[in-house]
């Protein structure tokens, strides 16, 4: 099993955040990441992959238009797929327990 310590190291965390400084990105990532639990648990109560299949594809189609549209930048995960993907449920992490904020990056504690 790999630890989330050495899969994550804090400079790339620091870089992801760098790539989400815009609260509609930010926005897009953190509903991404929720259809892609909903799909997942789902898919545990119904025994089907197809609502994880969805909620991954709704998941990176949110997270990509956040990028395009405006961060205006690539997203991580072209390059660093298991980092970023690892970074964003950090970054979810960081949103629902309050040191990441979805309004205004004045309020973020997680730097």
């Amino acid at each position: 099993m790999v630890k989330t310590e050495k899969v994550l190291e804090q400079p790339f965390y620091d870089f992801y955040l760098n790539e989400h400084q815009n609260m509609a990105c930010r926005r897009l990532h953190f509903a991404g990441s929720s259809f892609g639990l909903l799909g997942l648990a789902k898919s545990v109560k119904t025994g089907s992959a197809k609502p994880l299949l969805k909620g991954i594809a709704a998941g990176y189609a949110c997270a990509w238009v956040g990028h395009f549209f405006f961060e205006k930048n690539k997203p991580a995960s072209f390059k660093s797929p298991l980092k970023s993907f690892v970074s964003d449920f950090r970054m979810y992490s960081d949103v629902v327990r309050g040191n990441l904020s979805l309004k205004d990056r004045k309020f973020d504690k997680a730097r």
